[in-house]
């Protein structure tokens, strides 16, 4: 949690994001995703000033626990102060002990997204999806909870102005907007109307741009006549030089297939990689989220 402190941008931790995406997609199937289709609504975990702490608290997070598909789990809710937001005892269950800063008995409204994501490594850790070392595994969880439908509470907690600043999470306000987009494309959502955050949504806006980027790139038929052009040079070189081509940063390598050149690029639904053939105008679908892509090879 940062309060005060000066609020990182951008996007420093997009492929560690990226993997958490796959790792979600790879772990819980396409149809397992689709039980998260509906994000939770603003009303389930709205809590006001005069609701009772611990009551109020218990309230939301069974509404989380509940959302994110955890009906045998039983959250119990303290405060203390602490250096971070929040912790969660992750034990066998079926309770779990959540401690939250103290800071949140004056800061209510921001007790859903605390929660959220100590509830999303409960779920995590049911799952036994983790990534190594705590920083990436913290991200993990911050793309998780987001894509599952609960993190958009992250980003509403993200308030900047010039005296003052917070931000819940370990990304960044613009990061949380590109798992949202994605999200968002995912199942037809727009989670803009409930932002309450003048800053949320700005880094939403933002995120979608980088989101909608990543169907922007060949060779995918969107993307742009420079990426073009630059993707025919490449696939030229490849060609001339025995069919391998790999550059740092490009969106896409060549390899040699069983019938000749094949293009490699991530999908842009759940960056899974996908090999095609090489041989013009070519329609493919990712086998792991289902997305059909219209490639021009």
């Amino acid at each position: 949690m940062g309060a005060g402190s000066p609020v990182v941008h951008g996007y420093p931790h997009l492929d560690t994001v990226r993997a958490a995406i796959t790792a979600l997609h790879r772990r819980l199937s396409y149809d397992g995703l689709q039980g998260y289709a509906t994000s939770v609504l603003p009303a389930d975990v709205a809590f006001a000033d005069h609701d009772d702490l611990y009551l109020g608290a218990q309230r939301v997070a069974r509404a989380l626990v509940q959302h994110l598909r955890l009906p045998e789990a039983r959250m119990i809710v303290s405060f203390r102060e602490m250096e971070h937001a929040a912790s969660v005892e992750l034990a066998a269950g079926p309770e779990y002990f959540i401690e939250l800063n103290d800071r949140f008995r004056r800061h209510r409204r921001d007790i859903g997204a605390a929660l959220a994501h100590e509830i999303t490594h409960v779920l995590l850790h049911r799952l036994d999806l983790a990534f190594p070392g705590t920083r990436d595994n913290e991200i993990l969880t911050d793309t998780a909870t987001t894509y599952l439908g609960a993190g958009w509470l992250l980003l509403d907690a993200f308030r900047e102005d010039g005296v003052s600043s917070q931000k819940l999470g370990y990304l960044t306000p613009e990061e949380f907007g590109y798992v949202l987009a994605k999200r968002a494309e995912l199942f037809g959502e727009d989670p803009s109307p409930w932002f309450t955050s003048p800053q949320a949504y700005p880094a939403y806006t933002a995120g979608a741009a980088r989101s909608r980027g990543d169907g922007q790139r060949p060779p995918l038929v969107a993307a742009g006549w420079a990426g073009r052009r630059r993707y025919a040079q490449d696939r030229r070189y490849a060609r001339e030089h025995g069919g391998t081509w790999d550059r740092a940063g490009s969106p896409y390598s060549f390899e040699p297939g069983p019938n000749g050149l094949r293009v490699c690029f991530a999908c842009p639904t759940c960056r899974q990689r996908i090999r095609v053939p090489v041989r013009g105008r070519v329609r493919a679908r990712c086998g792991l989220c289902r997305t059909v892509l219209e490639c021009d090879t």
